[in-house]
């Protein structure tokens, strides 16, 4: 193998919060191999590219483009604040659907490309198609699928008993309470 090319790991972002997890793993990922990390962001227009075009006023493709740029570094900014991730970081904002541009992106055999397994419900898996299966049957690299956060979770178990204004228990949330011992405390 020729030294002078970096080892990259590719790895798909997207402005959700499930793309945190995946984004760390991909950074940890890089430090370890002593690669760039490459963060891309794939976006479509409004509708999809055949919705798009049949819109009569439709967007023009440097404001979707310049908003896609915008999602990314809010989400680099999200995930590793002004430090940065600790390697070198190329930020690409691709047009295109997920998978195919994370596929292409990833192209090289010694890459690694880095995706979030996304939702496990049903209704996501039912109704979206998945960018991690897309990754794995097509990409010609190594792929590395990476969980949901726990954390994810209870999280968006507390959003919905918020939408839902059911009550909510915070007590849940700090994990098991522990006595306290010091001093004048009873035993």
């Amino acid at each position: 193998m020729d030294e002078t090319v970096c080892r990259r790991v590719v790895v798909g972002v997207s402005s959700s919060q499930g793309s945190l997890t995946p984004l760390h793993r991909a950074a940890a990922e890089a430090r370890r191999i002593e690669g760039e990390l490459w963060a891309v962001l794939a976006w479509e227009p409004p509708g999809g590219e055949l919705g798009h075009r049949s819109l009569p006023c439709p967007p023009r493709a440097a404001e979707c483009r310049s908003s896609a740029g915008e999602r990314l570094c809010l989400a680099l900014d999200a995930a590793f604040g002004s430090g940065g991730p600790g390697v070198p970081l190329r930020r690409l904002v691709v047009r295109g659907s997920p998978g195919r541009v994370l596929v292409e992106t990833g192209g090289r055999e010694d890459d690694l490309l880095v995706v979030g397994t996304g939702s496990r419900r049903w209704a996501h898996r039912v109704l979206g198609p998945s960018v991690a299966r897309y990754c794995l049957a097509h990409a010609s690299c190594p792929v590395l699928a990476v969980p949901p956060s726990p954390l994810e979770k209870e999280l968006g178990a507390v959003r919905r008993s918020i939408i839902w204004r059911l009550p909510l228990d915070t007590r849940e949330l700090t994990g098991p309470v522990r006595p306290r011992s010091g001093k004048g405390e009873a035993s």
